[in-house]
């Protein structure tokens, strides 16, 4: 009896060394940097590497951008206020075809059209 217990337990340590042989070859496959996780580690880590260099141009175009647009809205802020100020000047013309009522200085009508001839001599008259 003791014979047989002693053969199952070479056995079974045979084959927990087969299993564990096994594994490390599974486990050395998984860790190669040419086809293994490893190397789709090494893919990632230098992906990310590329994406954050790419992120930190792409923030320095996008705040030298907003500084130039915010510049821009500036100078479109100021032509707007000009604009404002022109159109609101241009409701003191008169319309075209329209005469604007005499103020206190100008003469009445009827003395606005007598038009004054002058005339020049020459010589020594």
């Amino acid at each position: 009896m003791e014979m047989i217990s002693d053969i199952l337990l070479v056995a079974g340590a045979l084959g927990a060394v087969f299993y564990c042989f096994i594994l490390a070859r599974r486990l050395a496959r998984f860790n190669d940097l040419e086809s293994g996780v490893g190397g789709a580690v090494a893919v990632l880590s230098a992906q990310v590497d590329d994406l954050t260099r790419t992120l930190k141009a792409a923030q320095g175009a996008a705040s030298d951008s907003s500084a130039s647009l915010e510049q821009l809205t500036d100078r479109a802020e100021g032509v707007a206020k000009r604009l404002e100020l022109l159109v609101a000047s241009m409701h003191d013309l008169p319309e075209p075809g329209r005469r604007p009522p005499p103020t206190a200085a100008e003469p009445p009508e009827e003395m606005a059209r007598i038009q004054p001839v002058f005339a020049r001599r020459t010589g020594g008259q």
